[in-house]
């Protein structure tokens, strides 16, 4: 059931990022090499926003497979919403957005980006190789800087000791920190998009005339009417 929902899901985001994509993106490369490298990016791509997308739509899941166990507590055909595939789903949403958001998107990012180290032979490998070191010092770097941060606040074991707790503490705190940050720019972002929604439809759409006095309207044309003939 997990397999086909996030089969389900990922087809309808590859749909979506091809429908809005540039034309000139992941396919009208001349280069083969090239080709294959935006195909890899728009796949990763494609599984983070299947994965975003499974996280929006876990909760409303969960509720409406809940309401629907309710009404139909003896219903054989529906058993197969219970509490264990919830948990699997999110234990599942939580290990992807986590891999995703630490791992693929910068890797997809530092793989468009790269050409492979001077010297080497080109190819798809040798942008694999270049990606991979530049993504572990990447995280080596974020780790110095959170030893640093940690030892700055409190140095002593238990904030030592708390580094190496990485699954159960950082990436949890990790993951709410952005969930955190894109909510905020929702709350910034969502009036700015109303009226920019309000304004489009606005010049779009065609204003009602209910109020307009016809009558101040047609001795208007014949004013107009009768100046062109007086011209003519």
């Amino acid at each position: 059931i997990c397999a086909l929902l996030f089969a389900s899901l990922y087809i309808l985001c590859h749909f979506i990022i091809t429908h809005f994509k540039k034309h000139t993106d992941f396919t009208a490369v001349h280069d083969d090499e090239d080709a294959a490298v935006n195909r890899i990016a728009l796949g990763l791509c494609t599984f983070t926003l299947a994965v975003a997308l499974g996280a929006v739509l876990l909760l409303p899941f969960s509720i409406i497979s809940n309401e629907v166990l309710l009404s139909f507590p003896r219903n054989y055909y529906i058993q197969w919403l219970n509490g264990s595939l919830v948990h699997g789903l999110w234990n599942l949403v939580f290990l992807f957005s986590n891999l995703s958001l630490v791992f693929l998107m910068p890797f997809a990012y530092f793989f468009t980006e790269s050409e492979g180290f001077a010297g080497s032979k080109k190819g798809i490998m040798a942008r694999v190789y270049e990606t991979s070191v530049v993504l572990l010092l990447l995280t080596l770097l974020v780790l110095g800087m959170v030893w640093v941060a940690s030892a700055i606040v409190g140095n002593d074991a238990a904030s030592r000791q708390s580094l190496y707790d990485l699954w159960e503490y950082y990436l949890p705190y990790l993951y709410s920190c952005i969930s955190l940050f894109g909510v905020l720019l929702l709350l910034l972002f969502t009036p700015f998009g109303l009226s920019t929604m309000f304004t489009v439809t606005g010049k779009l759409l065609v204003k009602p005339r209910l109020l307009e006095d016809l009558d101040e309207q047609l001795s208007c044309t014949r004013l107009e009417e009768a100046a062109v003939s007086y011209r003519i």
